[in-house]
């Protein structure tokens, strides 16, 4: 089974953007223990800055194929990114939302997504274990 990790924009800065607050993982990290915890899959990671990058990268595994889900951590666009929750709904490959920190105990404008109602599930405020936590509720769907 393949599935896609997706994050977007400051992602790339994990470990030192904040850590009292996305931890002191980097993404490289996270990613790592992922591929250590679930040996059975295959994985591919996707980091951007751009938001047209992830909806690229969406499109293109739905016209190539071969991936089974997506796991995604859009960052900021969660919160306003129409043309992501646009892109998200156009594909037939289940999306996971997933977030290190509870986005629904943080500031007000962190606390709406606008992609949580086209995504199959959201997992929210478990830092790096979100995005295990993430990978089992695919295996869990897609079985």
């Amino acid at each position: 089974m393949s599935i896609l990790v997706l994050n977007g924009p400051n992602l790339s800065r994990l470990g030192k953007r904040e850590p009292e607050i996305y931890g002191h993982q980097t993404l490289e990290d996270i990613n790592l223990g992922l591929v250590k915890s679930f040996p059975e899959l295959n994985f591919e990671f996707f980091q951007t800055e751009e938001e047209g990058a992830l909806l690229e990268k969406l499109f293109h595994i739905e016209d190539k194929g071969g991936y089974r889900g997506v796991l995604l951590n859009a960052g900021a666009l969660t919160h306003y990114s129409i043309a992501l929750r646009d892109a998200i709904s156009g594909v037939t490959v289940p999306v996971i939302e997933v977030h290190l920190s509870n986005i629904y105990a943080r500031e007000e404008f962190r606390q709406k997504s606008v992609i949580s109602a086209v995504c199959v599930g959201v997992i929210s405020g478990f830092g790096a274990n979100s995005y295990h936590l993430g990978v089992r509720a695919l295996i869990g769907l897609l079985s």
